[in-house]
């Protein structure tokens, strides 16, 4: 079996595509979202990032979403956030 390996759009690492949850653009009235696909079957660009707060706030804090998806205008993060805490809490 092939390991697949992708970079973390927050931290910079490289890692199993496993250990990372993808990450596509939506479209909503206010402009751009950003909205976690843990099962990765959604049509479109993605991104990936580490479930870990941490790797959420170095995307943020470096537009790394805008980016690796190619948005432009406002873009909503909060269901990424969301899942990452979520996921975060259910590890521990």
């Amino acid at each position: 079996m092939t390991v697949v390996i992708r970079t973390c759009v927050g931290c910079r690492q490289r890692a199993e595509k496993s250990t990372l949850v993808r990450v596509v653009a939506g479209r909503s009235p206010a402009g751009s979202t950003v909205e976690p696909d843990p099962d990765g079957s959604q049509p479109g660009r993605g991104a990936h990032l580490h479930p870990a707060e941490r790797c959420l706030q170095l995307a943020l804090d470096r537009r790394a979403f805008v980016r690796a998806l190619r948005l432009e205008g406002p873009t909503d993060t909060d269901a990424v956030a969301e899942w990452v805490r979520a996921e975060a809490q259910r590890r521990a």
